[in-house]
Formats: structure tokens, sequence, C-alpha cells
């Protein structure tokens, strides 16, 4: 049963491998509604807009910051086992991940209120979350054994991973304090579906020489692994009903936490704009179907103790159990249900923009404009922008980031293009381009991350991709 558990944590978070962590082409990206999920104090004209439902935001990402496909299976006269051997086991360092979010937008939508310079937003969106870190000594150590490694520690802190999925309702306010500042805040419900985390692991393996034996293995562990819902999922593959599952533990069926995301927008002169966001700062309690496994302890076993003659007088003894209940003895497994608290992968954005070329007007622009009649340094939008953007997300290991030089041109208001320089973990040379395209009250928009690797998908570290579904209204007239 509990290997079982472990292959449907192992087969959850390989599924979640797909994922849109960074969005650096959505970012500001003021034509497109689902902009405002990424800066809640983003810059907005419209009177209203509603996604078309599960077609509005999807988005994903497969992302490996170590090692490609093409590293391993590339047919370069190299011998298969070598490369496994010297890219992968002894290539990858202990901050190489893999890691990743999808999202889909089951429902979104918007509308101003009485007051035109406040815009209420809100929906419902499914997301997961994952990662996991190279566990390199316990790589080596089941790649190469320890008999040729005396008196090497194997570190078991490598282990670090975790995963969720979960439903987000949310519900936000975009304010236009003054023609200069915009303030946003959008505060969320989440409903975990399942979460899976092994952060906080420590201890050792160690062999030597033995006293009573040729070796002398030496186990000092502190490992634990916290889960919820997984054990939901496993008698929903049992009942072959896990569609049915996730539904009701996504609708306040599973466990419940409470999130919030904050942003702004300050002109600092008619053309240049800075803007920030913070988001899901927030936390869920799991308190239902928890199951948590953890093994502490430490002991040192030299094999197989087997003394002559005494051994003989019982030839039915099993010396095999005899050593596996020796080892459980001096370092229990234990398994319980304490509830326990998570905190969200908080991101950070922030980002500098010149906005320059010859003004246009926007499609808001008119008496039902909620910005002064036409006045003030953003009453106006210009052809050509120009800037840079800063992210940072917190992981298990420490914060992660990534910076984005971006330029974006706008045709008319029928079409908005923005193009993007990433550097991350990922890779250097990741080129990215969106396009938001208006036809009548129809927004469409389609974005791609690190076009160069799509020559060679099979040499990329990191792919990602993202679109959407929206009718958007300005008003009359």
């Amino acid at each position: 049963m509990i290997a079982r558990k472990y292959f449907i944590i192992t087969a959850l978070w390989a599924g979640l491998f797909v994922h849109a962590q960074n969005k650096q082409l959505l970012y500001d990206f003021t034509e497109v509604p689902q902009a405002l999920m990424i800066n809640p104090g983003m810059e907005t004209d419209f009177s209203w807009y509603a996604g078309i439902p599960a077609l509005s935001g999807i988005s994903f990402q497969a992302g490996s910051s170590g090692i490609s496909v093409n590293d391993i299976f590339a047919d370069d006269g190299l011998d298969i086992n070598d490369k496994v051997r010297d890219r992968a086991i002894y290539g990858m360092s202990i901050q190489d991940e893999l890691s990743g979010t999808y999202q889909v937008e089951i429902f979104n939508g918007g509308f101003r209120g009485k007051d035109p310079s406040v815009f209420y937003s809100f929906g419902l969106y499914n997301e997961g979350d994952a990662i996991g870190y190279w566990f390199r000594d316990y790589a080596i150590l089941g790649y190469e054994g320890n008999a040729d490694r005396l008196n090497q520690r194997f570190d078991l802190s490598h282990l670090k991973t975790r995963g969720e999925m979960l439903n987000v309702f949310h519900f936000g306010v975009n304010k236009k304090v003054s023609s200069d500042l915009i303030l946003g805040a959008r505060g969320k419900i989440y409903s975990s579906i399942f979460d899976f985390n092994s952060v906080n692991n420590d201890g050792y393996f160690v062999t030597t020489e033995g006293e009573n034996n040729v070796y002398a293995s030496t186990l000092n562990a502190d490992l634990e692994l916290r889960t919820s819902g997984v054990n939901a999922i496993d008698h929903a593959l049992d009942d072959d009903n896990v569609p049915a599952t996730i539904i009701k533990r996504g609708l306040f069926g599973g466990n419940l936490g409470l999130g919030v995301d904050l942003g702004f927008t300050y002109y600092l002169n008619p053309q240049t704009v800075v803007t920030g966001s913070l988001l899901d700062l927030g936390f869920i309690y799991h308190a239902n179907d928890v199951e948590n496994f953890s093994l502490q302890g430490e002991a040192t076993i030299e094999g197989m103790e087997i003394i002559l003659p005494d051994a003989l007088s019982d030839p039915n003894q099993d010396f095999w159990q005899n050593l596996v209940d020796d080892v459980e003895g001096f370092i229990p497994f234990e398994k319980e249900t304490t509830g326990y608290l998570t905190f969200r992968p908080t991101k950070l954005y922030g980002s500098i923009r010149y906005n320059f070329g010859e003004p246009m007007q926007g499609s808001a622009q008119c008496d039902c404009d909620y910005r002064t009649s036409g006045k003030g340094p953003n009453a106006v939008k210009y052809r050509n922008s120009i800037g840079g953007q800063l992210y940072v997300i917190n992981r298990p290991r420490g914060p992660q980031s990534a910076i984005t030089a971006f330029y974006q041109r706008r045709f008319g208001n029928f079409m908005a293009m923005k193009a993007t320089y990433t550097a991350d973990k990922f890779t250097f040379t990741n080129i990215g381009l969106g396009a938001s395209i208006q036809v009548g009250p129809v927004n469409f928009y389609l974005m791609a991350d690190n076009l160069l690797a799509y020559r060679n998908i099979a040499d990329s570290n990191y792919t990602s991709f993202q679109f959407g579904l929206n009718i958007i209204s300005w008003g009359k007239k």
C-alpha cells in the first residue's frame, strides 16, 4: 500500500512538469485582461470583460535546469551509459531542478463599478505547482553502490521535492488613486486537491570497516514526507472515479487556505512607468486526508551476523528478517495524520517601461472613459514601449530569479505585440513573442517562449505557451 502511494506521488509529480512559472510576456501587457492576474494594480481601460470558460487563460511550461533529452539520447557516437554517468549522475548539482506550474482558467471576468475609477475582477482557476531538485548523493549511491566508497558520507538532505494541485477562487479590486498612481489587491481562497512535500530532510549514510563483518553501514536519518489528498486519489483510482474526486476536493471538499495579491502602477512622468506586484502571499492548512511518513534515528549494521556453530542450533532461523527487524527497531518508520501548514510559492514582479513614438487614442478614449476626460499622463497610449522586468519566486532552496528586456509595439487598436529576451537558470537565450488581436469585442492572445529552442525541442531546457479568448467592452462611444 505504501509503495503504491509513493508511485502515485511520483506520477502526480511528473504530471505537473508542464508549467508557466514566469509569465514575462503577459506581465504588463495591458491589452490582455489576464495580465490583471499577475498585477492587480495594472492600468485598465475596459468597461467589462468576460473570459470564454475554460479557454480564457491556459498556460504551461516544461523546464529542466541541468540536462535535456538530447544530452542523453542524441546520436553522437558516445556510449549512453557514459552520458548518463557524466552528464546526469555527476554532471548535475543539487541546485538543478525540474519545476513547474500549469494554470487553466475555469471562468474569469471583470467590470467597472459605479465609481468609474474602480475596476473589479473575479474568477476561478485550477493550478498545479511542483519542483524536484536533483538528489545527487542518492543517485550516486544507487548508480555506483557503496563498495568502493569507504568512509564517504552520502548526504540525505539532497532530497527536496514538493507539489500540489488546487483550485483558486479570487476577487480583485483595481483603484485609480490619482492620475499617476493605480493600486490593486486580490483576495484568494485556496481549495487544495492534493499536496505532497519532502523538504526538511537531514542525515547521512556511510560505510566503514566492520568489527564482526567486512563492512559496517551507518544510517543517520531524519526524513519526512507529508501528504494530503493523495489517499483520496488512491481510493479514486480503485473506484475509477478520479475526475469526480478532483472536482469535489477542488470545490471546498479538500483543504482550505487564504492568500492575497498586491500590485501597483506609477507614472514617473507621462512616458515612464514603474510597476510591481506580489502574488500568492498565502497559506493552506492541511487537516483533511493527511498521511505523513517519517524515518528518524541512527543505526550501524554489519549485515547478517551468522555466528557458528550457534546458528546451527536453529536451522529455521530467518537471518534476513532478523536484519530487517533490527533496522526497523533502531530507525522506526512512522506514519501519522497530524495536520500541517504550507505556504504558497510567493512571486514578485517589477518593471520599468518607457513609452515613445506617435501617441494614439486608446479604445476607451471617450466621455465614458474613467480617466478624467482624457487628461493625465496615462490618458493616451504610445505606439512603442521598451523596458525591463524582474521576476523572483520563493523556492525550497532559496529565491529563484529571472531578468527580462522587452519591446512592445501597438498597431492601432487591432493588434499589439511584445518581444522579450529573458535570462534565468534554465537558459540565457530565451527569446519570446506574444500577440494580442482585437476583432470587435473578441480578444485573442497567443504567447510562446524560448523560440530558438523550437529548432530542436529535444535539446531544449525550457519551453512555454499561453493563449486565451475574451469578450471585451469599452462602453458606448
